[in-house]
Formats: structure tokens, C-alpha cells, sequence
């Protein structure tokens, strides 16, 4: 993954060349590689023209249905900066500024095959972009209705790795959405949640204790992670919640937030002997929000009615922007995962090696 502070006009830079490797990782070929540099150059120059600077994260995300397992390259800015006063025309094709390199952000929701954005006057702007393998298919497109998934994962110090992970996978009527935070920092960490998202297809189709349990087996060649499994029973409208350590979930569910508690623990290492499970409604409204311990532990839930319809990528970064500020990191390894019936979304993938 890649973090890449955008101070000034030299970073812009930085922020492309992290774009192009990225699209190298994911095997995008050349055009598309071209398409994710030029939407990661504007987001970048408008950090440092509009926002007097902010930042841009690059992960890979693994789409749904994603059955030849290709990955793609998800940008995400973040800034703390005075907001866009319009955003409809700012987002509308063909609008820029004399800054601008000429693309404007109507351009790069064209290009790429996602683009969503929340601004807030006063604090500030996030735009997600994902770039695929192929072009959209065309020039107006409608997210598909239906659950999405997205998240944003920030190593500390802006290191090649990190140690926190998420995942959703789908089996039958059964959505689960999975965050873990491998015990440190570092490649080993990084190994440890990327096992446990590798283990989670094999095993969605078991209730979240078992899933938990499986995962402590596979687990236990590593140093071990806290590990929080939300599972949608998508027939019966019930969400299913077990966790083991520290990461965090929230749920918003007719407008109320309510905190799902995990127990103290490691799996893979120092679990439980048995594992509770919570059990929530779930409404056409509710949107669920899992994190790692990165994230402040008093973080201030979003209620902001247009940011709850964004993309879920965009509600987790503006979760993740908002729990700190310019001026204060992130002090670890940071993921926010978020569950939800808002725009399309990237649905799954950790992006722990960058």
C-alpha cells in the first residue's frame, strides 16, 4: 500500500509514481495504468490548490464478483481543507480550474470505473476513485443496487506494510464482513491478517464463532490478530457480531449508534474458550462500521445524511479523517471497513502489501 503526504507541488509527483506502481502490482496494462496516474495527478493537484495539502492513500481492492481474482487500484484523498462550495459543478464534465491540469474531478468520474466524493464546509473533502482492468462500459452508470462493502487501510508511518486487514465475502444468503489486526507492525503482521482474510472464503458459510474458531487454527503459524467477524443473515434481516481483541464496530440502525463489544483475546494465540455472539436487526438504513485500534476509541460517529449514501470507501475515510487531524497522524496501523446499502463500492480485499 502507499500513503503519500501531499504538502506541495513536488509531491504531486509522488502521488502518480505510487499510482503507476500500484497499477503494476494489479497487472493493470498500459492504458489503464495511464488512466489511474492521471486521476491520481488531479486528485493530488487539487489537494495543494484547493486544500493547502492533505493526503493520498492507494490500496488494491479485490472486486465482486471478482472470480479471476484480479485486483484494482482504489485512490483515496483525504483533506482537512475548507471544503468545495459546489460540488455539482465541481463534479460536472469538463469543469476546471486555471490550476487544473485539465481533467477536472467530472473527467475522472468518467475515467474511472468508481468515483464518489463528500465535501463538508470547513472540514474538508474525500474523493474515491478505483480503476479496473477495463474501461467503464459507459459514459452514465448507475451503482447497482444492493449491499457494498468498502474500507481504507493506512500503515503507520506510511510504511509498505500493514498490520490490519479486511475482507467481505458473500456465500448464499450470507454476508460477512471481516477486519483483523495482526499482533504489531511490520511484514509479520501483515502476515497474520492476511491469513486470516485468506481463510475467510472457505469458511463464510459458518456462523461467526465457528468462522473465528477455523481462524485461530489457521492462525496459530502466525503471531496471531484480534479479529471482529460481522455476518448479515441477508433472508432473515439479522446481523451476527463476535469479536476477539481490539477492534472496534459500531452499528447505525434507525438513526441510533450502538457500540458491538469484542472480547479480550488473540486469535491464533490467546482465545477465549468460547466465543459470545451479538445479534442486531438489520434495516434497509443501517450501516455497519468495524476498525482497528488505530482509529481513537471516542471517535465521533457520522450523521451527515449525504455522507451516509456514499460510497461505504468514502464513509470510511471520512470516519478515518475525521477521528484525528491535520496536525496528529494516525498513531498505528489504521483500517475502517464499513457495511452498507450506499454506492457502489470495492468489496473486498487488505491491500497488506503494498
Amino acid at each position: 500500500m502507499w500513503d503519500v503526504p501531499v504538502d506541495d507541488s513536488t509531491r504531486v509527483r509522488d502521488v502518480r509514481v505510487a499510482a503507476e506502481a500500484a497499477s503494476e502490482c494489479a497487472g493493470l496494462g498500459p492504458h489503464r495504468t495511464a488512466t489511474a496516474a492521471l486521476v491520481a495527478t488531479e486528485l493530488a493537484t487539487n489537494l495543494v490548490r484547493h486544500a493547502d495539502g492533505g493526503y493520498v492513500v492507494i490500496n488494491l481492492v479485490e472486486r465482486a464478483p471478482a472470480a479471476d481474482g484480479r485486483l484494482s487500484v482504489q485512490l483515496v484523498a483525504l483533506d482537512h481543507g475548507p471544503g468545495i462550495p459546489d460540488v455539482a459543478a465541481a463534479m460536472r464534465d469538463g469543469y476546471t480550474t486555471a490550476a487544473s491540469l485539465g481533467a477536472g474531478l467530472g473527467t475522472c468520474r468518467r475515467i474511472a470505473n468508481d468515483f464518489d466524493l463528500h465535501s463538508a464546509s470547513g472540514r474538508g473533502t474525500v474523493a474515491v476513485a478505483r480503476i479496473d482492468h477495463e474501461p467503464p462500459a459507459g459514459r452514465h452508470r448507475t451503482p447497482p443496487p444492493g449491499l457494498r462493502a468498502g474500507g481504507v487501510n493506512v500503515p503507520l508511518g506510511r510504511a509498505e506494510y500493514s498490520g490490519d486487514a479486511w475482507s467481505r465475502v458473500r456465500s448464499g444468503d450470507r454476508l460477512t464482513l471481516l477486519l483483523a489486526d495482526g499482533l504489531g507492525h511490520g511484514p509479520k503482521a501483515a502476515e497474520a491478517s492476511g491469513t486470516a482474510v485468506d481463510a475467510l472464503p472457505g469458511v463464510a458459510d459458518r456462523p461467526p464463532a465457528e468462522i473465528l474458531r477455523h481462524l485461530g487454527r489457521a492462525l496459530r503459524r502466525t503471531r496471531g490478530a484480534a479479529v471482529a467477524v460481522a455476518q448479515l443473515d441477508i433472508s432473515s434481516g439479522r446481523l451476527y457480531f463476535a469479536g476477539i481483541g481490539n477492534v472496534g464496530a459500531r452499528l447505525r440502525s434507525d438513526g441510533t449508534w450502538k457500540a458491538m463489544l469484542s472480547q479480550p483475546g488473540i486469535v491464533g494465540a490467546q482465545a477465549p474458550a468460547s466465543v459470545s455472539v451479538q445479534q442486531q436487526p438489520w434495516r434497509d438504513d443501517s450501516l455497519l462500521v468495524l476498525h482497528s485500534d488505530g482509529l481513537p476509541g471516542r471517535w465521533t460517529p457520522p450523521d451527515d445524511a449525504v455522507l451516509l449514501g456514499c460510497d461505504p470507501a468514502v464513509v470510511a475515510a471520512v470516519v478515518l479523517r475525521d477521528a484525528g487531524s491535520a496536525a496528529r497522524p494516525v498513531r498505528d496501523d489504521t483500517c475502517v471497513a464499513v457495511l452498507g446499502g450506499g454506492g457502489a463500492g470495492g468489496e473486498s480485499r487488505h491491500g497488506s502489501e503494498g
